[in-house]
């Protein structure tokens, strides 16, 4: 096994340790207990040849330190790590837009240096869409995490060539879903670095084709999947209470969001993360992270 050493200069504020935290509390990439505080490890599949991949993420003053560990690309397993942790976006612009809406600069304090943590790519965001429809959050990490130990390798998610092949005994129509992915993945459909590059509504479009992806699971896979640093999501009432809990009554995320872009997915991540924390802090729950935001 190769491995492989970037430092990247990460524009505008960042904290691995905030970020962590928010990933901590993320149900489809929970992160392994025995993690120090100081970097974040995981595991993943590399987008294109579907090798596996490990990765270490440090922080160095304002540069990030990733080394990754595989057979396949390891450049794309380091630039791949980047996007999943929101490091190469230009964030300098982000401050801005807490000067502009005093809510978003409120949670920026309270979160300092957060930047949203996705899944690893694209057609791991889908399987999980397929996975949690119509279930409890916890049934679905159960059946991606049986995927991951009967049909995975090291820790991964099966690779799209041998999750279309499998005899799958899942709830509904999730077997014939799911392989739909794996198709999808293969063909490049769900490949993340173009879904980035696109406007995010016609990113939505797109994966909208697929059979089994509704507008919110689509959402779900460019906002989370792909990681866009300029997506809305529309179906999201958690946030939509946030909204009229933070700015009043009758006030939509149509009346907020021009005002965040072109942050509007890091401003939407940093009020749902704060809800989140409230309601935990309510119920007595010593969660941090926000468990349901998928």
């Amino acid at each position: 096994m190769r491995q492989h050493t970037t430092v990247r200069e990460v524009a505008g504020p960042w904290s691995l340790a905030t970020s962590r935290t928010f990933w901590e509390g993320f149900a489809p990439a929970a992160l392994p207990e025995r993690d120090e505080a100081a970097e974040l490890r995981t595991v993943f599949l590399v987008e294109g040849d579907w090798s596996h991949a490990a990765a270490i993420v440090r922080q160095d003053g304002t540069a990030a330190r990733i080394t990754v560990a595989g057979d396949g690309d390891l450049d794309a397993a380091a630039a791949q790590t980047a996007r999943f942790l929101s490091l190469d976006v230009d964030g300098r612009g982000w401050p801005a837009v807490g000067d502009r809406d005093p809510v978003i600069g409120a949670a920026q304090q309270q979160l300092p240096g957060l930047r949203p943590c996705g899944f690893h790519s694209p057609y791991e965001a889908a399987a999980w869409a397929v996975l949690s429809q119509r279930i409890r959050i916890t049934q679905a990490a159960y059946l991606r995490a049986d995927l991951i130990r009967r049909h995975g390798h090291d820790g991964t998610f099966p690779a799209p060539g041998r999750l279309r092949m499998l005899d799958l005994d899942l709830p509904g129509r999730k077997p014939e879903y799911l392989r739909a992915v794996a198709d999808a993945a293969l063909d490049g459909v769900l490949d993340g670095s173009r879904l980035r590059d696109l406007d995010p509504e016609a990113a939505v479009a797109q994966v909208q084709q697929v059979k089994g992806l509704g507008p919110f699971a689509a959402e779900l896979v460019v906002i989370r999947g792909a990681n866009h640093p300029d997506g809305l999501p529309h179906h999201e009432t958690r946030l939509d209470a946030e909204i009229v809990q933070q700015y009043g009554p009758d006030t939509t995320l149509t009346h907020v969001a021009p005002a965040w872009r072109p942050y509007r997915t890091w401003a939407a991540v940093h009020l749902r993360t704060l809800r989140e924390q409230r309601t935990h802090e309510i119920s007595g729950r010593s969660t941090t992270g926000p468990a349901a935001y998928r």
